[in-house]
């Protein structure tokens, strides 16, 4: 069984190699911007989507390919990565000391079998001053994250709570991926108690 992880995202590669198993990467060249859809999750669910079906096409018909996509959602807006370090000032200025969602779609694909899903998370930050905010951003973290923060690193100091999965915040939903792994004959705990 050859595994692919179309992306390469190092928080990615990081939750998927915490399950133990074997797997290359290799990211996909689908262009986000393209798409669109009614909601973000349909949203994340067609990137998602996009992205598995992109590298399994350049992959044996027998690869097993993960593709995700994760946005940040506050007041209905999609809040992606920031271009500059006054957008992502500004984005922290909108979430600070509110509730916000994280969505990440995720497609498991082989050959012409694919199943997507989506996961959705709540996250509180806390209220923020001028002075973290800009502290944050001269750290250079926001710059290639959704909603300009990363909750596995310093984006931690600026959240109070999280209500529903940690890893689909950080951009791969556990979870989620290991119940859609055993439709395609992966049972990660299996594996790892062997």
């Amino acid at each position: 069984m050859k595994l692919v992880l179309a992306s390469q995202s190092p928080r990615r590669k990081e939750l998927l190699g915490r399950l133990g198993l074997e797997f290359t990467t290799k990211a996909s060249q689908v262009d986000e911007e393209a798409f669109s859809a009614a909601t973000p999750e349909e949203l994340v669910k067609t990137l998602s989507r996009e992205k598995a079906r992109w590298v399994a096409q350049r992959e044996s018909e027998d690869a097993i390919v993960i593709g995700a996509d994760t946005v940040v959602v506050l007041d209905g807006d999609v809040l992606g990565k920031p271009g500059s370090q006054a957008q992502a000032r500004e984005m922290l200025r909108r979430l600070s000391g509110r509730v916000h969602q994280v969505y990440t779609g995720v497609s498991v694909c082989q050959g012409d079998f694919t199943v997507t899903q989506a996961e959705a998370t709540q996250v509180r930050f806390r209220p923020l001053t001028e002075e973290e905010i800009h502290c944050y951003v001269r750290s250079g973290e926001p710059m290639d994250k959704a909603g300009a923060y990363g909750l596995q690193g310093l984006g931690a100091l600026l959240v109070e709570g999280v209500e529903g999965d940690y890893t689909n915040v950080v951009g791969l939903p556990i979870c989620r991926l290991g119940h859609i792994l055993l439709q395609f004959g992966i049972d990660c705990l299996a594996l790892a108690a062997r």
